[in-house]
């Protein structure tokens, strides 16, 4: 199998797990609260990608030390070097912990899985929009894929064909969703600032254990966590932590290696419609035929904003494992 063909195939398992994550997170809002399932599976994954690190550390040590610094094994990092690892988890793990908290809610206040997907997805457009403000130049094709996903955010939000007429209806649950794509903008917008300049795969883990140590602490305080909740929705948890957030980090690593990065980026696009099928499929939750059109027009905005206009122009960076 070629290398090209086995990367697409992994990213495509990459975005399927993603993609059901939302399904994951929306049975385990039956057992326990948000910031309850955030710290467990955030731990999780943590902890999942610390055993990375350490293989890949190991494997790190063995060779030559490379200039840009971004291999380099934790002891022979400089101090310069570990305190920019260490404000780039702070930064990282607070902002995911704000975007996926806000996603959580969201779920718990009644949005669909695939409606949550979608509207969270609205990332990819926000982000070369809010490119512009960093002195980036504005693509011809953003102009389109902004039209759609705003219709595509307007069917999305109306509850049903009644509410046509009365124009967009945002219920409590799409306000936070709306939030928690604007956090993961600003989430891949920090990482595209530090992912040049330090190890990725440490990155990730440390903003791993600084989201779950936020999402612990805000759990104590408002929702009084109990160890019988946590094991009422082991699966799913275990699913979100350890498929999701460890494995699919670690499968998206190691695709995107022998893969165009707009191709990487245009697979990884199909999480959202997994997130449909997810709770279609298996939570038997469907949606109103104004949703699903919504749907389909919020696709369109997302391959818009990932597809370059030019030849050898990369598009947007995806978070990881979300």
């Amino acid at each position: 199998m070629k290398s090209s063909l086995r990367s697409s195939l992994l990213l495509l398992l990459t975005a399927m797990i993603w993609g059901l994550a939302f399904v994951a997170q929306d049975v385990a809002m039956e057992s326990v609260r948000a910031f309850t399932f955030n710290g467990a599976r955030m731990m999780l994954a943590a902890l999942m990608l610390l055993v990375v690190c350490a293989v890949l550390e190991k494997k790190a040590a063995s060779q030559p030390e490379k200039n840009d610094g971004t291999t380099i094994p934790l002891k022979r990092m400089s101090s310069a070097q570990k305190k920019q690892l260490l404000i780039a988890g702070l930064l990282c793990g607070s902002v995911l912990a704000v975007a996926s908290s806000l996603q959580q809610i969201g779920l718990e206040q009644g949005a669909a899985p695939g409606k949550a997907g979608f509207i969270t997805a609205l990332y990819i457009v926000l982000v070369p929009i809010c490119g512009l403000f960093f002195g980036k130049k504005l693509r011809l094709v953003l102009i389109p894929a902004v039209v759609f996903s705003v219709a595509g955010l307007y069917l999305l939000c109306m509850t049903d064909s009644a509410d046509a007429a009365s124009g967009l209806r945002l219920e409590t649950a799409d306000i936070y969703l709306i939030l928690c794509a604007l956090g993961f903008t600003a989430h891949i917008l920090i990482i595209d600032y530090f992912s040049p300049r330090t190890d990725c795969v440490k990155l990730s883990c440390l903003q791993f254990f600084v989201c779950s140590i936020i999402c612990i602490i805000m759990a104590c305080i408002f929702e009084k966590p109990r160890w019988p909740q946590l094991l009422d929705c082991l699966v799913p948890l275990l699913y979100a932590g350890l498929l999701s957030g460890g494995l699919g980090y670690t499968l998206q690593m190691v695709a995107q290696k022998d893969l165009d990065p707009t191709v990487a980026s245009l697979i990884m696009c199909l999480e959202s419609v997994f997130a449909v099928l997810g709770g279609l499929i298996i939570l038997k939750d469907g949606m109103s035929h104004y949703e699903y059109i919504g749907c389909a027009l919020m696709m369109c905005g997302i391959l818009l904003a990932q597809w370059p206009e030019k030849k050898g122009l990369s598009a947007p960076k995806i978070p990881s494992g979300e």
